[in-house]
């Protein structure tokens, strides 16, 4: 751990975290510890375990059964790296039954390429993953319990519900390529209502919009990835749509301040998590990007117009993404404090980082 955008992010994240000291004295499971947002919790948690108190730190990915994974050098004093299946993982085996839980269930594929490719799979994590590990939970001392779903569970809204609130139900297809995803976080949102009303767990979920930055693989295939890809292989930036499609963006650590604080909630809810201005166009997005690509990696590269050879790539593709953050707001107070343009460096500065120490 030695990037130093991720070591300032992650010291930021730790001073921003007004509620850590709820995490004193527990174990806290990572479901999708190698994935995106995976990657910054966990690193968080390892870096700081000892300053937060967590007794034990376990690490879910199956991906990290590879050999030289970057989870791989996390494990050592209570830090504990499983790579079954989450609806495999068994609980027991790693924390002793009764003691204070925290749990974070990000074990999904997440990227429209990738879920599109691996349908099934999405679903088990979403479905079956999420109520295995809820079913295991009754035997510990459950402090928090939180449930990634997403911003797509609003599908493509009308105009009037934009920007968009928790209680917008949402104008989605259950047929079609993205389906596998959306529906399955919609119905992972249904079973943790079921779980928190049946047995009064605290779960808590949060609807991601549009995060991005370090941990995100340029080979990752979603809007700023692909961007990300282009500069560091020094190519033209293709925009793949008319470029008018608009998306609100939020920097890895304004979100995952905002995870920690749903994880720490105590209580059954749902927030929007994402950042509420500017609105912008992916043309506008790429443009920010190669504006700092010019800066930070000097890049010559421009913003062009380009026909992808995938006919689904657009398929229900969502017009417009913008959250209403004031449940966020009021009961966490949840606020993004990172602009775009100095996220996106960031997220370049980093890759210029790991570039140079391969």
């Amino acid at each position: 751990m030695t990037n130093p955008i991720l070591i300032d992010d992650l010291a930021d994240i730790h001073e921003r975290f007004v509620t850590r000291d709820r995490l004193e004295g527990a174990h806290v499971v990572v479901t999708g510890a190698g994935g995106f947002l995976g990657y910054y919790l966990t690193h968080y948690f390892a870096r700081y375990r000892e300053t937060l108190g967590i007794r034990g730190l376990v690490l879910v990915d199956p991906a990290a059964a590879t050999e030289g994974h970057w989870l791989r050098g996390l494990v050592g004093d209570a830090v504990t790296l499983v790579t079954d299946a989450v609806e495999a993982v068994s609980l027991a085996e790693h924390v002793p039954a009764g003691d204070r839980l925290y749990v974070v269930h990000a074990a999904s594929i997440a990227s429209p390429t990738f879920y599109r490719q691996f349908p099934i799979k999405t679903i088990d994590a979403n479905i079956w993953g999420l109520r295995h590990l809820l079913d295991q939970c009754s035997q510990f001392d459950l402090a928090g319990f939180l449930f990634f779903s997403s911003s797509e569970i609003y599908g493509d809204p009308e105009p009037s519900a934009i920007p968009t609130n928790e209680e917008y139900r949402g104008n989605v297809s259950c047929t079609g390529p993205r389906a596998c995803y959306d529906e399955s976080k919609r119905f992972g949102e249904t079973i943790s209502w079921v779980y928190a009303s049946e047995h009064g767990m605290p779960i808590t979920v949060a609807r991601p919009f549009n995060n991005y930055g370090p941990g995100m693989s340029p080979r990752d295939r979603r809007l700023p990835a692909d961007l990300a890809s282009r500069v560091l292989a020094g190519e033209d930036i293709e925009i793949y749509s008319s470029g008018t499609p608009t998306r609100t963006f939020c920097y890895v650590t304004d979100a995952v301040v905002g995870y920690l604080a749903c994880l720490t909630h105590g209580t059954y809810d749902y927030f929007n998590i994402g950042n509420d201005t500017p609105e912008l166009s992916v043309r506008e997005f790429a443009e920010i990007f190669r504006a700092a690509a010019s800066e930070v990696l000097g890049y010559r590269g421009a913003v062009v117009s380009g026909e992808v050879d995938d006919p689904e790539y657009l398929t229900h593709n969502p017009q417009r993404r913008c959250p209403d953050l004031s449940k966020a707001r009021e009961h966490l107070g949840y606020r993004a404090v990172v602009d775009v343009e100095t996220g996106v460096r960031r997220y370049l500065e980093f890759l210029r980082h790991e570039r140079a120490g391969q």
